[in-house]
């Protein structure tokens, strides 16, 4: 599959990595075509990495993982919204605003969330916001805690497309457990559950844990 990533930090790169290892044909994207770290990964991944601006790794994928800082998200995906139409976003940033310190504090939340934004600003895409709880490399393997035995959530506005990044998630990735939390509203949660991941790391002192629901 011709997969698109937006974004250049650890995420990107991280995602860049497993899907390349997997067979897939990638393309980071970044604001300039020559970005410096997206030139840097593409020649250490080899010869299904690729790289671009914005609007050519959306245009390149037929899928897409918008990996940007939350502050930088939705100016990345105004230019790379020609590449999207019709097509699947899956949203992993976070509304995280680190200007006045740590621990950071939200800019979206409670009537609002970066999922909804990123839907209304491309009414012709299929935005599914997924991942954006764990850390990157419980992402691309959640068995290395628990045996994979924990949860991951999804939600967006469309259910074919929910369904497809399920089985995605599962085939590539390993996830054994996704909770539809519903339409993209519910991004407003999974993006709230991030000041409480933020302190679980400071108490925990690692990065890699997450949430097993047990009823």
């Amino acid at each position: 599959m011709k997969i698109g990533i937006l974004g250049t930090g650890m995420v990107g790169v991280t995602l860049g990595n497993k899907l390349v290892a997997l067979g897939h044909e990638v393309k980071m994207g970044s604001r300039t075509a020559n970005n410096e770290k997206a030139v840097a990964w593409t020649q250490s991944a080899g010869a299904k990495a690729s790289q671009g601006t914005f609007a050519d790794a959306a245009g390149f994928g037929e899928l897409v993982f918008n990996c940007t800082n939350g502050t930088g998200s939705l100016e990345a995906l105004k230019a790379a919204a020609p590449g999207l139409k019709g097509k699947i976003l899956v949203d992993i940033s976070n509304p995280l605003d680190f200007s006045k310190g740590m621990p950071p504090t939200l800019f979206a939340g409670n009537t609002d969330s970066l999922g909804e934004l990123a839907q209304a600003a491309l009414p012709e895409t299929k935005v599914v916001k997924t991942l954006n709880t764990v850390t990157v490399s419980i992402m691309v393997d959640p068995g290395k805690i628990g045996g994979g035995d924990h949860q991951l959530f999804i939600c967006g506005n469309d259910a074919a497309a929910k369904s497809s990044v399920g089985e995605f998630l599962k085939t590539q990735f390993g996830w054994k457990h996704l909770l539809d939390l519903g339409d993209i509203t519910q991004s407003r949660g999974t993006e709230s559950y991030l000041p409480l991941w933020i302190r679980l790391f400071g108490t925990l002192k690692t990065a890699e844990f997450n949430i097993k629901i047990v009823r």
